[in-house]
């Protein structure tokens, strides 16, 4: 069975350095190392979409000089990284309340999208200051003030015309939905909850900064011997 999309939550950076006795922010800038594997192995394996959460809503409610902090890391890595990226042909592309970011992280993010918009080899997706019950709540919005210029033939309206209200509409369901450090924490966080309804789930108790090739391509091949009935038989 195919893998076109791969969703991740990367959980753990913060365990990860408490148990080597280290600062939060050290396991964070690990963690950047296990995107940059996934993002490569993807790429090596024909990946088309590989979506990340990246910065959640509920992040915001960290303290300030974390907070601070990554929105610093954010605009780092998108300065440091998007040239090889654009190289490689990626198309980064992103969702959430982006306007909620960080001027400086959403000038540096809005230059890697322009730079590699009409990139065609692997979608990266950031999800940031992203959050599932806050996308469905804002694609009712769009609706409701759509409805109120024109008219919205109910009778036609179901799950596909709903999608077409999502921060992006062109972002296929994730076929792999994959949450790391899951050690009592079998959950998805309000991740894609409009997407994932039908994704198969792999849980790991490895930590993001530790989850590298090996592991990701064991996700995949768990995956592979699975069997998607899509709710039938």
């Amino acid at each position: 069975m195919e893998v076109d999309h791969i969703a991740i939550i990367m959980d753990g950076n913060g365990r990860w350095a408490k148990m080597r006795g280290l600062p939060r922010i050290v396991g964070h800038r690990e963690g950047v190392e296990s995107v940059r594997e996934a993002v490569k192995v993807s790429q090596e394996i024909g990946i088309k979409f590989l979506t990340l959460y990246t910065f959640s809503t509920e992040n915001w409610k960290r303290p300030k000089e974390e907070v601070d902090t990554l929105m610093n890391m954010l605009e780092e890595m998108l300065i440091k990284e998007t040239p090889e990226l654009h190289k490689n042909k990626v198309r980064i592309n992103a969702i959430g309340r982006l306007s909620d970011l960080y001027p400086n992280a959403q000038k540096a993010l809005n230059e890697s999208l322009q730079l590699t918009k009409n990139n065609p080899g692997l979608v990266l997706t950031l999800c940031l200051s992203y959050g599932g019950q806050r996308e469905i709540v804002d694609a009712i919005k769009k609706i409701i003030m759509e409805d109120r210029s024109v008219r919205i033939n109910l009778d036609e309206f179901d799950e596909r015309k709903f999608s077409e209200y999502l921060y992006d509409p062109n972002l296929p369901p994730p076929d792999l939905l994959i949450r790391t450090g899951a050690k009592n924490r079998q959950r998805i966080s309000n991740f894609l909850l409009w997407q994932v309804a039908y994704s198969e789930i792999y849980f790991t108790e490895t930590l993001w900064p530790d989850f590298r090739r090996k592991e990701l391509l064991k996700a995949i091949e768990d995956y592979k011997k699975r069997e998607r009935l899509f709710g039938g038989i």
